[in-house]
């Protein structure tokens, strides 16, 4: 590990400015996936910016019936807090669907999100990866990609996004806060991973030095049916080959709202845009799931190795989405 200074914050302005005048500074919350990169070489900061002491640490009821999270709120106090479980039952299944409990209890909500892929060859510095040094290649491609991305890939990248969160916040139609040198921004979870393209080595759209000060769960999508499943090789402990968060509510018989994304398929969570457009208005029969999964899907571009992920994505999305339409069909 190569030396660093460290920086204990005592407040969010305070974060922002020391990592401002520490170029290639980092964030210190968890450091549950920071740390280990720093172990590995990937990661090398010159400073570790510690927030952990920082007053983000509340889940806060907001006046219109949402939820504010705060960025340093454990995993394992998020996953079990009532208004979570009652509210948005697909967040805290997926939160569960993470790591272990002694990672759940250390990890972090805003170091949740800002996770980095667990591909192999971005983790290993003696491997080609664009993501971890552009313009040296792409290991995975023509090497092992069973893991890998089948939507949303480029030439340069197949890596995926490893968060169960995220996926449940981008079908929750959650936002994400931010603070930074130009002052306090947010976002569409949906919208703050990006796809690889021609820079695999930007993960998300966060601005340098900005700070995950939260996330902003909407009345919209409170108290709603959702649910959230995850396949992986070995019952825990292991990232998702495939997994899907769903929110629907049906009215009058037809599909009112739908909320679908995709975890373990892409560079991002994939909001399934266009299965959810192909919903609405529609008689929630396994018909029209299997019409609107097929249409998302029928984007999808897998790799030697990993078509298997199609089948396995469509068939965990019928399922959700049929148990969560199963109330309003009796």
């Amino acid at each position: 590990m190569k030396p660093f200074a460290y920086v204990r914050a005592g407040s969010v302005a305070e974060a922002a400015a020391e990592c401002a005048v520490r170029p290639g500074a980092r964030y210190l919350g968890g450091g549950t996936n920071l740390v280990d990169l720093m172990k590995l070489g990937v990661e090398t900061p010159s400073a570790l910016v510690d927030v952990t002491r920082l007053p983000l640490d509340a889940v806060e009821e907001l006046p219109h019936g949402g939820l504010r999270v705060g960025a340093m709120v454990r995993n394992s106090d998020l996953a079990a807090h009532p208004a979570v479980q009652d509210r948005y039952p697909a967040l805290s299944q997926a939160v569960l669907a993470g790591a272990s409990g002694q990672l759940r209890n250390a990890a972090t909500t805003g170091g949740n999100l800002l996770q980095r892929t667990r591909c192999p060859y971005f983790q290993d510095t003696s491997k080609p990866c664009n993501k971890r040094e552009p313009g040296s290649g792409c290991g995975a491609r023509d090497g092992v990609h069973r893991d890998h991305a089948v939507l949303g890939h480029s030439a340069r990248c197949i890596a995926t996004h490893p968060s169960d969160m995220a996926v449940a916040l981008a079908a929750l139609d959650a936002g994400v806060e931010l603070y930074g040198p130009d002052g306090a921004r947010g976002m569409a979870a949906a919208d703050f991973h990006r796809l690889p393209g021609d820079h695999p080595e930007q993960d998300t759209e966060i601005r340098p030095g900005e700070l995950v000060t939260g996330v902003l769960l909407p009345a919209a999508t409170a108290g709603l049916p959702s649910a959230y499943r995850k396949v992986r090789d070995r019952a825990s402990y292991a990232f998702a080959l495939a997994s899907v968060a769903a929110v629907l509510r049906v009215e009058d018989g037809v599909v009112a709202h739908a909320g679908i994304a995709f975890g373990a398929l892409a560079h991002r969570p994939w909001r399934a845009r266009r299965a959810e457009e192909a919903l609405l208005g529609a008689a929630p029969t396994e018909a029209a799931f299997e019409r609107a999964v097929d249409l998302e899907l029928s984007a999808a571009r897998p790799l030697r190795d990993n078509a298997y992920k199609v089948p396995l994505a469509r068939g965990i999305a019928l399922d959700v989405l049929t148990r969560l339409a199963a109330p309003a069909r009796t």
